[in-house]
């Protein structure tokens, strides 16, 4: 049987930290939730990329934006992008980066348990 379970992000389960880009964690077995901070000028290929090991981020997301803009590209060429109350469903194969001043914050229900790690 299933039990609850309650957790903060305020005092997530993990905590990755990559150039211009913080990454806060919490675990419920085989589901995650993240919570992702891009500063801006962060770019997915510049920031991410050198750490995970890969041509572009092969990460499925299930995306929910909360402040600041992000556009997405994927491999095949089409563009999107999510802000604030924007829902996104992003396959495997995409660039990404933050659009103009403010910092891009936005919640992950897919990506959690393997977002920003290596995987050469």
């Amino acid at each position: 049987m299933a039990e609850m379970q309650t957790k903060s992000l305020n005092t997530p389960d993990e905590v990755r930290s990559l150039p211009k880009t913080k990454v806060e964690v919490i675990n419920f077995g085989e589901l995650a939730l993240m919570k992702l901070t891009f500063e801006p000028g962060w770019r997915w290929s510049e920031h991410v990329k050198p750490t995970v090991g890969t041509s572009s981020c092969e990460v499925p997301h299930f995306n929910y934006g909360l402040s600041g803009r992000l556009h997405v590209k994927m491999d095949d060429g089409t563009e999107s992008e999510i802000g604030p109350g924007d829902a996104q469903l992003l396959p495997p194969g995409h660039d990404a980066w933050v659009v103009g001043d403010e910092p891009y914050v936005g919640l992950d229900f897919q990506g959690g348990h393997i977002y920003g790690k290596v995987v050469r």
